[in-house]
């Protein structure tokens, strides 16, 4: 990446202050863009979900992993529930989904309760023997009495189908009977698992993200004070990837326990340190063999930390010169927070960052960890609240004493709570994604590049005005 004018070099710039150049292009379809992260460390696209309490759980990491991305689930899982969620995500189907299922004797409230909490939006109705007997999508049961039995309800013949199927075959079917669902069976006829026409295309164009044993991969993170009990267990259910996560990474703690870290597993592990902003810092944790770092203090819709400490930088600045020193060491950079649009995901790749994470939007999605909610105006939502604000800081610290919880509340940075709002055809982590990824290629074809290396080397960046920051949106009314 270079800038148009190199006065603009050592300038503090933020992603709205930034536009990419055209260049030639001698390719033939944006399809044949490789979209692989420059520094591949288990993933094969270049996303990542924020290792938020509201947003990385079961869900959440699963679907991640299964169309090539990764989740981070948070420090704050004890090894309980850590343990619960990985069996689940290692057992899971690397090519269908997992169904939601009810019985006979459930309600349509029943149902309607837990209907959201997959992207396929369905529900299965199977009997004692697991056996599918019919299907339910919200429309169904709409307009009836929610104390209704499911068992009672009559519905067409269910269409399934055994667990061979290709991709494109499932797709025809579902396209010649017109349904979006298509259940999978074993040879039993016993219900396994869900395949949707949408992921039948995704199958197609992407690939999972697999450990060393072809299941599902997921990071976690975990604090940089007392780990090692956490990390032997993880390690045990085939984890690989761990974060040391605080705060402020750039300190004397997390270079001796990465240091440690290193002591005890060596090479085995991938680890990442955040979150820093300096190339100082980008070096330091690096030559104390973190694999890479998170780039981020403060640009993100639930943090207060720069307007209270006034400690940050704007963030595209950081990533590039972060990223700079990180490729001096043959390694890399996670950009995270200030990632509103795709447009913002393909700046912080332009300047070199191997991976973008992102949280917020995330957390308005299906497979984010909360329960759909319903406004006054009956739109659904979820709730979302930044890792050191009050809720989080109290969760956190309930086997403490009530006068060292109260201490830990004087230091609570972020939002508590926030509504952020499940939008019309972008319900699910999957559809926010395929935005991503589609704005990626064409990007690419853009600056005519056929990967994302030759795309941060192509990238000319120029410096625009607030003016022509608004010219570039659209200008149509968009209902919210």
């Amino acid at each position: 990446m270079k800038f148009n004018n190199p006065i603009y070099e050592n300038e503090e710039l933020a992603y709205e202050d930034v536009f990419l150049f055209q260049n030639y292009f001698d390719g033939k379809s944006r399809l044949d863009a490789d979209v692989k992260p420059t520094v591949n460390i288990w993933t094969n696209i270049p996303i990542i979900t924020a290792n938020m309490n509201a947003v990385s759980g079961k869900r959440m990491a699963e679907t991640m992993a299964r169309y090539w991305w990764l989740s981070v689930l948070p420090q704050d899982m004890d090894i309980e529930t850590l343990t619960m969620i990985i069996k689940h995500i290692k057992n899971a189907n690397i090519q269908y989904d997992t169904p939601i299922t009810v019985k006979a004797h459930n309600t349509i409230r029943d149902a309607l309760w837990i209907i959201h909490k997959r992207a396929h939006n369905s529900v299965i109705l199977v009997d004692d023997g697991w056996k599918a007997i019919s299907i339910f999508k919200p429309q169904d049961l709409e307009n009836l009495d929610q104390f209704t039995l499911l068992g009672n309800i009559s519905r067409p013949k269910l269409i399934t189908w055994k667990i061979w199927i290709s991709d494109e075959a499932a797709f025809d079917i579902m396209d010649e009977k017109w349904i979006s669902s298509l259940p999978i069976i074993d040879d039993l006829w016993t219900l396994k698992w869900i395949l949707t026409k949408k992921n039948t295309l995704r199958n197609s164009l992407y690939k999972p993200s697999l450990d060393e044993n072809e299941k599902l991969n997921v990071a976690v993170a975990v604090g940089i004070n007392s780990f090692d009990e956490k990390v032997q267990v993880l390690f045990d259910l085939w984890v690989r990837i761990f974060v040391l996560d605080t705060a402020h990474g750039y300190q004397k703690s997390m270079i001796e326990n990465i240091k440690k870290i290193r002591s005890m597993y060596g090479n085995k592990i991938t680890v990442i340190a955040w979150n820093v902003i300096t190339e100082d810092a980008t070096r330091d944790l690096i030559l104390a063999w973190a694999d890479g770092v998170k780039v981020w203090i403060g640009p993100w819709a639930m943090c207060t930390t720069r307007m209270k400490t006034w400690v940050g930088r704007p963030q595209f600045t950081a990533v590039y010169k972060c990223a700079q020193e990180a490729k001096k060491h043959g390694w890399f950079i996670r950009a995270d927070g200030g990632i509103k649009t795709a447009r913002d995901f393909i700046l912080a790749l332009a300047a070199w960052a191997s991976h973008v994470m992102r949280g917020t939007r995330w957390a308005g999605t299906f497979e984010s960890v909360g329960d759909v909610k319903y406004d006054e105006e009956w739109k659904m939502y979820k709730e979302n609240y930044g890792m050191a604000s009050k809720k989080a800081v109290s969760n956190r610290s309930q086997n403490l004493s009530k006068f060292q919880q109260a201490q830990k509340q004087m230091f609570r940075e972020w939002i508590s709570s926030s509504r952020i709002y499940i939008r019309p055809w972008m319900e699910s982590v999957w559809d926010i994604v395929d935005e991503c990824m589609a704005g990626l290629r064409s990007s690419m074809t853009y600056l005519g590049a056929s990967n994302l290396a030759e795309f941060s080397e192509k990238a000319i960046v120029w410096v625009q005005t607030s003016a022509g920051f608004v010219e570039g949106t659209p200008h149509g009314k968009i209902r919210k």
